[in-house]
C-alpha cells in the first residue's frame, strides 16, 4: 500500500470518528475565508461601477464650474483640451418633494442628447418643456418616480425621468442633490434661486492628465476625483473587510492550534500505536497534517461560496451608479488567495504541535498523553489557600501555559474587535447625526455610513462566532487534560459543582486579564483606522460601554465552557481512572 494511501485512509478515518471536532475547523477556517473572499470581491468590483456608468453616459475627462463666461471660453481652449462642451447653466434652489423640503442644485440641459455628458437616464424619459429629471441616488432619497410632481422656487414641474451621470459624484456623496431642467426652464428659475454659474463637461487629449490639468486650472475637478468620490464606500468596505480578515486569520490560527492540541491529548495512544505498527514520526506528522489540511481546503471552498453568495450585498454600487444585477464572480487569483491563505493558516497553526506529538516515544505514547503537564512550585504555593474552585482554576491555568496564553489572546483579540467595532459604530451615528440641514434628505439613509455599518456587523458575527469555537474547544481540551486530575480530586472529597467550578475558572482567570487588556487595544485599533483612513478624531465610545465589554465577554466565556466542563466533572470516577 502507497504511502499516500495509507495516509489518506488514516486521515479519513480519524474524521469519521470525530466530525463534532471537523465540524469545529472547517466552521473557524470557512468564517475567516468569507471574509477574506469579500474583501477581494469588493476591491475587484470598486470600480467597475465607475467606469460603467463613465461608458454609458460619455462620461468627460474633466468638469470646470465658473460664474466667468469669458473664463470658460478661455479653458475650451487651452492645452491639453480635445473638446469642450457646451456651457450648462447651473443654479442651486429649494425643492420640495410630497412632504421633503432641501436644497438642491438644478443644471439646464438640451432636450436633446449630447455627446459629452450624457446622463443615462435609467427610468422614464429625458427632458421636455415643463419636467424634470432627477439623479437617481437623489430620487431614492426623496422616494420619486417619474410622473410624480416636485416644486423648485415655488414652480411646480412633473418628473419625466430618473438619470445617472458621471460628471458629478452621486447624493450624498455630493450634496445637494442633482436636478436637470431645460434650459428655458432653468433661466425661468433664476431670479428666485442663488446666482447662476455655467458647467462646462471638457474631453482631454490625454485622460489620465485629469488631475495634473485640474490642478492647474482652478474651478475643475477630474473625472479621477469625482470617481474616488463616487465610489468611496466600496473602498472604505474593502479597508475594513481586509482589516477583519486579519483578526479572523488571527482567531482561526487559534482555534486550529487548539484544535490539534486536543487531538493529540486525546490521541496519544493511538500515535503511540501507529509508530508501534511501523510509522515513521514523518508519516504520523503527515496524518496530523492531511487531515487538517484537507479540513482547511473544504472550509475554503465553502468560505469562497459564502463570500460570493454574500458578496451582492456589499459590492453593490450606490443608486448613483450602474451595477450589473449579478454578484461578482472571483477570479482565479482570488480563488488562489483564498484556498492558500486557508492551507497557509492552518498548516502554520498545525505544524508545531504535530511535529512535538510525532516525536513522542512509543512506550510513552502508549502509557500516558502526548505531554505531560508541568508543576511550576510558584503558583502550586500561591494558590494553596484558595478555595477548592480557585485552587483548581489557578493549577489547571499553570499546569498548561500555552493553552492558557492562546485563549487569553483569543479573547483579547476579540474584546479589541468588538471595542473597535463600537467605537466605528459611534463615528458612523455621529456622522449621520451631523448630515442633517437643508442640503441633506430628513430620513434618508447614508449609503456610505450604511454599507460601513453592515460590514461592521458581518465582521462582528464572524469574530464572536470563532470566539465562541476558540472558548468551547479550550474548555474541551482542558476537560481532556484534567480527566485525571479532576477524577482524583473528586476521590479526595471534592463535589462535581467544584471541579466544574475550578475549570470554568480556568478560563475565567486569563479571560478576565485579556478581555481588560483588549479594551485599550481596540480604542488602539480603532484609532489607527481612523489615521490610516485619513480620518480626525472618532466620537469615542462611553465609559458606560466599554464597562459593559468585560463582564459580558466574561459571562460569554462562562456559559460556552459551562457544558464541557459539566461533562468533565461528573465523569464516573471508575471510568476516567481504569480508562
Amino acid at each position: 500500500m502507497g504511502r499516500t494511501l495509507i495516509v489518506a485512509r488514516l486521515a479519513l478515518r480519524d474524521l469519521r470518528r470525530r466530525p463534532a471536532q471537523a465540524l469545529l475547523l472547517v466552521i473557524a477556517v470557512a468564517a475567516a475565508a468569507t471574509t477574506l473572499t469579500l474583501g477581494l470581491l469588493v476591491r475587484d468590483a470598486a470600480g467597475a461601477p465607475w467606469q460603467r456608468t463613465r461608458a454609458a453616459t460619455a462620461a468627460p475627462d474633466a468638469v470646470a464650474t465658473m460664474t466667468d463666461a469669458a473664463s470658460l471660453r478661455a479653458l475650451a481652449h487651452a492645452d491639453g483640451v480635445a473638446k469642450a462642451g457646451r456651457p450648462q447653466p447651473t443654479l442651486s434652489t429649494s425643492l420640495r418633494a410630497k412632504n421633503t423640503q432641501v436644497n438642491a442644485v438644478v443644471q439646464g440641459r438640451d432636450t436633446a442628447p449630447s455627446d459629452l455628458d450624457r446622463p443615462y437616464v435609467t427610468a422614464g424619459r429625458w427632458l421636455s418643456p415643463g419636467t424634470a429629471v432627477v439623479e437617481r441616488a437623489f430620487a431614492g432619497a426623496l422616494h420619486v418616480r417619474p410622473g410624480d410632481r416636485i416644486v423648485l422656487a415655488g414652480r411646480d414641474f412633473r418628473v419625466a425621468g430618473i438619470a445617472v451621470t458621471a460628471a458629478r459624484a452621486p447624493y450624498p456623496s455630493a450634496t445637494p442633490g442633482l436636478v436637470w431642467l431645460t434650459r428655458a426652464d432653468t433661466a425661468r428659475l433664476a431670479p428666485a434661486a442663488a446666482a447662476t454659474r455655467w458647467t462646462v463637461p471638457l474631453r482631454l487629449t490625454d485622460p489620465a492628465a485629469a488631475p495634473a490639468f485640474a490642478a492647474a486650472h482652478p474651478g475643475v475637478r477630474s473625472a479621477q476625483d469625482i470617481g474616488a468620490y463616487a465610489t468611496s464606500e466600496l473602498h472604505l468596505a474593502n479597508g475594513a473587510l481586509l482589516g477583519g480578515t486579519w483578526a479572523l486569520a488571527i482567531l482561526a490560527g487559534l482555534c486550529v492550534a487548539l484544535l490539534v492540541g486536543a487531538r493529540l491529548a486525546e490521541q496519544g495512544r493511538r500515535v503511540g500505536l501507529l509508530k508501534a505498527a511501523g510509522a515513521t514520526p514523518a508519516l504520523v506528522t503527515a496524518v496530523l497534517m492531511a487531515e487538517h489540511l484537507a479540513l482547511a481546503l473544504a472550509a475554503g471552498v465553502l468560505g469562497l461560496l459564502a463570500g460570493w453568495a454574500v458578496s451582492p450585498a456589499l459590492t453593490g454600487p450606490n443608486a448613483g451608479l450602474l451595477g450589473t444585477g449579478t454578484a461578482p464572480a472571483p477570479t482565479p487569483g482570488t480563488v488562489a488567495a483564498v484556498l492558500l491563505a486557508a492551507l497557509a493558516v492552518t498548516a502554520a497553526a498545525t505544524a508545531v504541535p504535530a511535529l512535538r506529538g510525532a516525536r513522542i516515544s512509543t512506550a510513552r505514547a502508549l502509557t500516558e498523553p502526548v505531554r505531560g503537564p508541568g508543576r511550576r512550585s510558584r503558583p502550586v504555593a500561591l494558590s494553596a489557600r484558595l478555595p477548592v474552585p480557585l485552587l483548581l482554576g489557578v493549577r489547571v491555568a499553570a499546569r498548561r501555559p500555552r493553552r492558557t496564553v492562546l485563549a487569553a489572546l483569543s479573547t483579547a483579540v476579540t474584546v479589541a474587535m468588538v471595542v473597535a467595532a463600537l467605537a466605528l459604530h459611534r463615528d458612523v451615528a455621529r456622522k449621520d447625526a451631523g448630515a442633517a440641514g437643508p442640503d441633506f434628505v430628513p430620513g434618508a439613509g447614508n449609503p456610505v455610513t450604511e454599507r460601513i455599518g453592515e460590514i461592521v456587523l458581518v465582521l462582528s458575527l464572524a469574530l464572536l462566532l470563532l470566539a465562541a469555537v476558540n472558548a468551547v474547544l479550550t474548555a474541551w481540551t482542558t476537560s481532556l487534560d484534567t480527566a485525571r486530575p479532576a477524577a482524583l480530586i473528586r476521590v479526595l472529597g471534592a463535589t462535581p459543582g467544584q471541579v466544574t467550578a475550578g475549570l470554568a475558572a480556568a478560563q475565567l482567570l486569563p479571560g478576565a486579564v485579556a478581555a481588560v487588556a483588549g479594551v485599550p487595544l481596540g480604542l488602539l485599533v480603532h484609532r489607527a483606522a481612523l489615521a490610516l483612513g485619513g480620518g480626525h478624531a472618532g466620537a469615542g465610545v462611553p465609559a458606560a460601554w466599554l464597562a459593559a465589554v468585560v463582564p459580558a465577554a466574561l459571562l460569554a466565556i462562562a456559559v460556552l465552557t459551562a457544558v464541557p466542563a459539566r461533562r468533565a466533572a461528573t465523569r464516573p470516577v471508575a471510568r476516567v481512572l481504569s480508562g
